[in-house]
């Protein structure tokens, strides 16, 4: 069972997303649509939170990664409470995570604690704050009745929703403060500098890889929960103990094996670098068994050639001997001598490495 599971069983829950505002400090540009770290900004917010039973995107229509329900505030463009408005009149859920589309580095972890936070006793809802202690209304959990009379409220005493600030709506509600680690996740990107700061950001050593592998696994429709560490190690192991294209075949295999048997990916991580450990320690057993057999034969052969050489010798003594001849001391000497120059100028044997 994986987290956003359990999440979603001990808080159900919708997602509504404020999309229709003008970004005109970005020009006018469609800001949901903007790409960070490969993937627009919309679905990097539809990521953070895949198991909301219903997913409500307020403004234009735009493509999206996961499916969802497309609503329009009135007037188009009428202001983050006309769009929660149109939001929940297409929710059913009992608590609503309403999330701006601009939040590159929202997590599944924020929004657990936000849900978690939301189901307090005497909470109508939780909403980060900031690590400048500045309230985010637009990256919180909404029980859904107590968000409706507050609407309402609000509406019945200014006349309409369009064009009001939040804090109108923040001040009718119960709401608890989620901070610490979580509220990382309220970077939002108004302009061009926090756009480039994001995509900085995310390229970083310490985030890259996840953000790679997230990004790949949305492009191509990959459910599938992947351990990085485990599959570098593996990846690792079998480029020094089978050989380096062995490494991105492995770990496709183990990828592949993963999705079609429905296993966990670190599970078969650990038995493919087993293997590749294995094959390695072959390896290393061949080339021991090698030089061992190498050094063996070298002293062989040393030992029969010396032995010829002093047969050799003593049969040249021999024959000198037999002649009876004042020389035959002499050729014995000449042999002996060429025997030790032999024996001198022949090279050491170099030992096995």
């Amino acid at each position: 069972m994986t987290d956003h599971q359990t999440a979603h069983e001990q808080h159900p829950y919708d997602v509504v997303v404020p999309a229709g505002g003008a970004a005109r400090r970005l020009g006018g540009v469609d800001k949901p649509a903007v790409s960070v770290g490969g993937r627009p900004l919309l679905d990097r917010v539809l990521d953070a939170c895949p198991d909301a039973a219903t997913a409500v995107v307020v403004g234009p229509e735009r493509p999206t990664v996961r499916p969802v329900v497309h609503a329009r505030e009135e007037p188009p463009g009428g202001g983050p409470l006309a769009a929660l408005d149109a939001g929940l009149r297409h929710s059913t859920a009992p608590v609503v995570l309403v999330l701006s589309a601009d939040l590159p580095f929202l997590t599944g972890m924020t929004v657990r604690a936000l849900l978690a936070a939301a189901a307090e006793d005497g909470a109508d809802g939780a909403l980060l704050r900031d690590a400048e202690g500045r309230d985010q209304p637009l990256v919180a959990a909404y029980r859904a009745e107590p968000l409706r009379r507050a609407l309402d409220g609000v509406r019945a005493e200014h006349g309409a929703l369009a064009g009001m600030p939040l804090r109108v709506l923040s001040g009718r509600l119960a709401l608890r403060r989620v901070t610490g680690p979580a509220a990382a996740a309220s970077f939002d990107c108004d302009t061009w500098e926090d756009i480039e700061a994001a995509r900085a950001r995310i390229r970083e050593h310490g985030t890259v890889l996840d953000e790679w592998i997230t990004a790949a696994k949305a492009e191509l429709g990959i459910e599938l929960d992947v351990d990085t560490a485990a599959l570098l190690d593996l990846a690792r192991d079998a480029a020094h103990g089978v050989a380096r294209p062995a490494a991105p075949l492995t770990t496709f295999l183990v990828g592949y094996a993963a999705a079609q048997q429905g296993r966990d990916v670190t599970d078969l991580a650990e038995k493919a670098a087993a293997l590749a450990n294995r094959w390695a320690a072959e390896a290393t057993e061949d080339a021991g068994a090698a030089g061992a057999a190498g050094g063996a034969g070298a002293g062989e052969g040393a030992g029969t050639t010396g032995a010829a050489e002093k047969t050799g010798a003593a049969e040249g003594a021999g024959k000198a001997g037999s002649t009876g001849k004042a020389g035959s001391t002499e050729a014995a000497g000449k042999a002996g001598a060429t025997t030790e120059a032999a024996t001198e100028g022949e090279p050491e044997a170099k030992p096995a490495e």
